[in-house]
């Protein structure tokens, strides 16, 4: 076995979400959400280039010099995929391996709101997934995408820069097209979506005002669309969807945004006081006051609408947290430290929440990474 291949299977028994690899370092691994190095042993120079080059043939290599970037996907039966990132530093190859487990989990059993399987069930309009790198959004929109592929007939078609979760066809069919292998770019993956006659689409990440455009397109035609953006909550969503657009193109967009928008569902990981993580979870609803504040441009009020709104699922980042914190399922130290505004945080445990019965605290494990055993042959090869 292949030292590349003893990473994918490390990081699968350790259940791993990352490991980076990089010149004149140890390889450090990184389980619920702490990165430590698997040995003491330092890479040469060469090693990363070498260790990519056991999993990629010679044209991806020859992408990543002529590109100084190279992304890909890969597969192993029983196992997972893992998406690779590889980049040049300092004149030298470094990579970063994302694991992404071979099982699709349950939406039920992600610790989510219930409005998530109510959501992804809708035929039409846009529901936007916001988180930063390794917040698990990926997971949660395949487990979404699956609960539908589960029990609803139709035509489900994913475009991902790679393919992450491999789905199987179950009430739906299933089709993932991978940019840049199954589809030359994304520009022109989105420009022939809608001629494979989808119900749902999902974009892995909107990036631009073009895939912007296209994703409010196919909500606004009846489609239902799903896709990640890089955002802190789903505030800062709504203000990097407008700065993706210049000025005089801002009124159209908003008043597309305000129609088409069904959800911004935004998520954060944080330990949890059994060991492990779970998911604190914002959910944006467009409710009518919503609806009429994007239309008006008047982001700044989408908060405050968002707090005090009364639609069935809709919560903030603090109302999630408060609730992890009375059921002693996080600590009040990680809460606070994982809130947009930690006095209102505390406001909402001193009021809110004060005279809600606690449930009994879990047990805390040793989750504390630990590889004593692991040692690779570097050398042999």
């Amino acid at each position: 076995m292949s030292t590349m291949e003893r990473l994918f299977a490390l990081m699968a028994e350790k259940r791993a979400s990352d490991i980076y690899i990089s010149p004149h370092a140890p390889i450090l691994v990184r389980i619920n959400g702490q990165a430590v190095p698997i040995n003491r042993q330092v890479l040469g120079s060469d090693d990363p280039a070498r260790l990519l080059a056991e999993v990629v043939d010679g044209s991806r290599m020859q992408q990543l010099y002529d590109e100084h970037e190279l992304n890909i996907g890969v597969s192993r039966p029983g196992i997972g995929s893992f998406r690779i990132s590889a980049f040049v530093q300092r004149g030298t190859v470094a990579l970063v391996v994302r694991y992404i487990p071979g099982e699709i989990p349950e939406l039920g059993q992600l610790n989510l709101p219930g409005v998530l399987a109510d959501l992804v069930m809708e035929r039409h309009g846009l529901i936007l997934m916001a988180g930063s790198t390794g917040s698990g959004k990926s997971t949660t929109l395949a487990a979404m995408l699956d609960h539908r592929n589960a029990r609803s007939s139709g035509h489900i078609l994913t475009l991902e820069e790679p393919i992450e979760f491999l789905f199987k066809s179950r009430k739906s069919i299933v089709n993932q097209r991978e940019i840049g292998i199954d589809a030359k770019n994304l520009s022109i993956g989105l420009k022939n979506a809608l001629r494979q006659a989808p119900d749902c689409i999902m974009i892995g990440e909107i990036r631009d005002a073009d895939t912007m455009n296209a994703a409010m397109h196919y909500a606004l035609s009846g489609h239902l669309c799903l896709a990640t953006l890089h955002a802190f909550n789903s505030q800062h969503a709504l203000n990097r969807i407008l700065g993706f657009f210049p000025l005089d193109m801002r009124g159209a967009l908003l008043s597309d945004l305000s129609a088409a928008l069904r959800a911004v569902i935004s998520q954060r990981l944080l330990p949890a006081a059994a060991g492990g993580r779970l998911p604190a979870v914002e959910v944006l609803l467009n409710t009518q006051l919503v609806r009429e504040l994007i239309a008006k441009g008047e982001l700044a009020g989408v908060r405050e609408a968002m707090e005090k709104s009364l639609a069935d699922g809709s919560q903030t980042f603090e109302q999630s947290l408060a609730q992890l914190v009375v059921e002693q399922r996080v600590s009040r130290e990680d809460a606070l430290a994982f809130a947009d505004s930690p006095t209102n945080l505390l406001w909402r445990l001193q009021n809110d929440f004060a005279a809600r019965a606690a449930a009994p605290a879990p047990e805390p494990e040793d989750d504390e990474p630990s590889f004593h055993e692991i040692s690779l042959d570097l050398g042999s090869h």
